[in-house]
């Protein structure tokens, strides 16, 4: 594997995405088609949102693989033809990375690549383990040397040392011993391999583009191709693909799916769709609980460009209040030349977004958001409103209060940095400076999604970093001290 970092980190001029939850990873590979990377890039661009700080691509030509792995974006790192002219080959695979686990450096990017006693194996993983550390521990005094600091590694470790004899089955024996999140897309010398957790927290799709292939975390990435949507695998769910055929396995034990309901109010691009649902349909029903739930009278409805827009509109259109652009982006603003002091950092805010006056001066405005973090950044959009002349400030959120942190591949602050774990609404709208600040409730969230609410059965969704409640247990985070599963369980 090769690439070149940057020479300098510059200053991000987005600063309104500063206090987001930041979207964990995108995966996409294919097989059996010509300019197979080509392919793999386009793909790839299509789940930037998914993954800014590192971007890799491995194929494979029938005899060799072939890797490349840059920091920052697909299309800074892929868009050279020297580049792209190396990565030969029909079958390819590729990732973008936020980190959960592990620095932000070269050796941290995937795909990661292994020679095994079977021959190539390359791995890209959206997700996170939660008893890594444990595993990690015990496969290093087994005399394993690790070379990077990522969760992602102690898989392919795993299926090193596996005693069975196929991929097939070392995959399955590895996977059975790891607790955690995760949608895993693998390129071996003659297969694909696709593999969904037991519980389906992390989104991964089947395509196909003129019968090659594909395994993707979103629709968008079969779209920029002009590829078909075949389905979404099911939760435990490990498919082959191989000869052009996929071959479906499900050898991992039944449980209840608990999909990361936080992909629909933010992670995924709105033009995808999710376990069969639209996500901006979704976002806009979002929106219309919001509105039943905590109307207040208002002059305009305005979004948080650009992730609070869907909400928004479903917004006004339930509550019959106009919906404007209040605050315009600037598209044509990427990195800043300027180096990042104090000053320029507080001046930044106004490099991509700027208050469209026309429609808030003297006015009763209702921002919407899909969410709140640290609350700082919410802080300047409303000083923002204040200083174009608002009369009234009202904020509403398109999500419940975010009071935990995520450990199933969601790079979170810990706790103490929460607002909402520190603060009721209350607390929080005086910290933010509104008139009034309302969530949608964990019910009408799941309304929203077509369900009845959580109350009374088994949750839908992961939802833990709304209500606390972790399906999968966390391991590291207890010191391991939880019991492993069982290496052979069988399948129920």
């Amino acid at each position: 594997m090769d690439g070149r970092a940057p020479a300098r980190q510059a200053l991000t001029s987005n600063p309104f995405d500063d206090d987001k939850l930041r979207e964990e990873c995108g995966l996409f590979g294919i097989v059996g088609v010509e300019e197979a990377a080509a392919h793999v890039a386009l793909g790839l661009h299509a789940l930037q949102h998914r993954g800014q700080e590192g971007a890799g691509i491995v194929t494979y030509d029938g005899a060799r693989f072939h890797g490349h792995r840059v920091l920052g974006h697909v299309g800074s790192g892929f868009s050279r033809p020297e580049v792209m002219g190396q990565l030969k080959g029909r079958n390819g695979m590729g990732h973008v990375r936020y980190a959960t686990t592990g620095e932000t450096v070269l050796r941290n990017v995937q795909p990661i690549f292994a020679e095994l006693d079977i021959g190539g194996f390359a791995i890209a993983h959206n997700g996170n383990l939660t008893n890594a550390q444990l595993l990690r521990r015990e496969l290093v005094s087994r005399g394993c040397i690790f070379q990077s600091t990522m969760d992602t590694e102690v898989i392919i470790h795993l299926v090193a040392t596996s005693p069975f004899r196929t991929l097939t089955e070392r995959l399955i024996d590895a996977l059975k011993q790891v607790q955690g999140a995760y949608s895993l897309v693998i390129l071996a010398n003659d297969m694909m391999i696709g593999v969904r957790d037991p519980y389906g927290v992390r989104p991964l799709i089947l395509g196909e583009l003129k019968g090659a292939p594909i395994l993707t975390s979103e629709t968008c990435a079969l779209d920029i191709i002009g590829a078909t949507y075949v389905r979404d695998l099911d939760p435990g769910e490990l498919v082959v693909v191989r000869d052009g055929k996929v071959e479906s396995h499900r050898p991992f034990r039944v449980t209840h799916s608990r999909f990361c309901i936080f992909e629909y109010v933010y992670f995924a691009r709105p033009d995808s769709d999710l376990e069969g649902r639209s996500v901006y349909e979704a976002r806009k029903r979002i929106g219309a609980e919001l509105a039943r739930e905590s109307h207040v009278d208002a002059d305009v409805v305005i979004p948080v460009p650009d992730s609070g827009v869907p909400a928004a509109i479903g917004y006004a259109a339930e509550s019959k209040i106009p919906f404007e652009l209040g605050i315009i982006r600037n598209h044509y603003v990427g990195r800043t030349f300027i180096e990042p002091t104090d000053h320029i950092r507080h001046l930044g805010v106004k490099l991509k977004h700027n208050a469209n006056r026309a429609m808030i001066e003297g006015k009763r405005i209702i921002l919407v958001d899909d969410s709140i973090v640290r609350g700082t950044t919410s802080v300047k959009i409303v000083n923002m409103m204040r200083e174009a002349g608002a009369r009234e400030v009202h904020m509403r959120i398109a999500s419940p209060p975010t009071t935990h942190s995520c450990f199933y591949g969601v790079d979170t602050p810990e706790r103490s940095k929460l607002l909402a774990a520190q603060h009721d609404v209350a607390g929080m709208a005086e910290f933010i400076g509104v008139d009034s600040l309302a969530f949608v409730s964990i019910d009408g969230l799941y309304r929203a999604m077509g369900e009845p609410g959580r109350e009374n059965k088994m949750p839908q969704f992961c939802d833990a970093c709304f209500t606390g409640d972790y399906p999968i247990e966390l391991t590291d985070q207890l010191g391991g001290e939880v019991a492993q599963l069982s290496l052979l369980a069988e399948s129920a």
